[in-house]
């Protein structure tokens, strides 16, 4: 895959960017991942970005030109793959895993990130998406793209070690992940669950799947509307209910 970052601020990708799995990743060649910096193509001499929004109002806009002429340079160096062209902004689609997962399909992102109170809307006659992680403002959208790039890498096939991980993460299968435990199994008298060490693996799927959901009944109930469970699943539900009446 490869990722184009536009960006006034290409230096706050540093670190998140070449760290951890994705540096691996990039490392590897799973990933490619480039930062331009849009205020080089600004056609005035002040490089100028942005300016006074018409009808008046409060901060300033970054202007069409920049960002388009940057998203034509990299329709001209990378005229081969397919695109999709992400805004980062507040009003678009709120992400999620299953969006994630989508992306991770495609052959090549590129990411627009904002600053000041917004864009000329004319920019979004260029872009394919408009995302937003959630109903909250941040300064600008580069920590925005970076938690979808960081979510979106891992699930590149040989990105982690296991490729189970991924798949078993929460919200992957439309629950929340199960508890875990590692050593020791006794930790100041709290002990690991027997069927865990059981040996059993057919018990030990059974108490996964239950125990993920009892934690997505528990924590996130809203997950559940969006999904059609099992009559087990349904079972299990009803019992979780009756025990906290009791």
């Amino acid at each position: 895959m490869r990722i184009d970052v536009l960006t006034l601020f290409p230096n706050m990708f540093e670190g998140p960017m070449t760290d951890s799995i994705i540096g691996k990743a990039a490392e590897k060649e799973i990933v490619t991942i480039t930062t331009t910096n849009f205020r080089e193509f600004a056609d005035n001499k002040h490089k100028t970005v942005d300016d006074y929004p018409f009808g008046g109002g409060a901060g300033m806009l970054l202007k069409a030109q920049p960002i388009v002429d940057a998203i034509g340079n990299i329709e001209t160096n990378y005229p081969e793959t397919k695109k999709r062209i992400i805004l980062m902004d507040p009003a678009g689609k709120k992400y999620d895993q299953a969006l994630a997962e989508e992306l991770a399909e495609e052959e090549h992102l590129v990411f627009i990130c904002g600053h000041y109170e917004g864009y000329d809307e004319r920019i979004k006659e260029f872009i394919t998406d408009e995302i937003s992680i959630g109903d909250f403002i941040l300064t600008g959208g580069e920590l925005s793209a970076m938690v979808i790039i960081d979510s979106v890498v891992r699930l590149l096939p040989e990105t982690l070690g296991n490729t189970l991980s991924s798949q078993t993460d929460s919200f992957s299968t439309g629950l929340l992940e199960h508890p875990q435990y590692t050593r020791p199994r006794d930790f100041r008298g709290m002990e690991v669950p027997d069927v865990l060490v059981s040996g059993n693996h057919a018990k030990i799927e059974e108490w996964q799947e239950k125990e993920s959901l009892r934690k997505t009944w528990q924590k996130r109930p809203d997950l559940l509307d969006a999904l059609t469970l099992t009559k087990q699943q349904e079972a299990w539900l009803e019992e979780f209910k009756k025990a906290e009446k009791k």
